[in-house]
């Protein structure tokens, strides 16, 4: 069996739980209906708190105007809270996180050069939050089955801008595994039932209204 010792030398392509965080963005309880495939993109994104939290990811998070938007919907908000993000959970008007320099600020102290994003939406939110990271000098990654819009075709040329400029498209299960880098441990096992989730059943009402 290879061990680590002798392996090639790790390509600055991937991400690991050694240089590489977390950022949640608002996903939030009034905004979270409209979005398209709501129930897969909060799943993954619960995933992604599941693994960061398993692996030792630092993670962030964010709300958007939560007095207009509400606060983050429960079922990440209970990870956050288990988590304990960096930052705390600090709201915003500026639709990029770029308006809380100082979650990056302390994610620069931690030693971590690589922010996975995910959250909504793509070609608002996440979108503007991506084209500052990566502006100010951070690797950017956006799990594009972590990320939504309320119609496919903003969330789809999102994705297309964001790649364009400099970001990696990747997704929840690839991420996982990228942080995770080797199988035969107890957090490559918790990491595989992760995994081997099983996706929630879509309801009729989960897909945009305009392709």
């Amino acid at each position: 069996m290879t061990s680590m010792s002798n392996c090639l030398p790790r390509s600055p392509e991937l991400m690991s739980a050694h240089d590489t965080a977390l950022l949640v963005v608002d996903v939030q309880e009034r905004l979270v209906p409209a979005i398209s495939d709501r129930q897969l993109v909060v799943w993954n994104c619960g995933r992604l708190l599941d693994g960061a939290g398993i692996l030792g990811l630092p993670v962030c998070a964010t709300e958007q105007y939560p007095k207009g938007l509400g606060p983050t919907v429960a079922e990440l908000a209970q990870r956050l809270s288990r988590l304990r993000p960096v930052g705390g959970l600090p709201s915003k008007l500026t639709f990029s996180c770029g308006g809380c320099p100082e979650l990056f600020d302390n994610l620069r102290q931690l030693g971590r050069s690589k922010i996975l994003v995910c959250g909504m939406e793509t070609h608002v939110c996440v979108q503007q939050t991506v084209l500052d990271l990566l502006a100010d000098g951070w690797r950017i990654y956006v799990a594009v089955d972590a990320v939504g819009s309320r119609f496919r075709i903003d969330h789809q040329t999102a994705l297309r801008r964001m790649e364009c400029c400099g970001a990696t498209l990747t997704t929840t299960e690839a991420a996982l595994f990228e942080w995770c880098q080797v199988a035969g441990t107890e957090q490559f096992r918790q990491i595989s039932q992760l995994v081997r989730q099983q996706p929630p059943t879509l309801s009729s009402d989960d897909t945009p209204t305009s392709q």
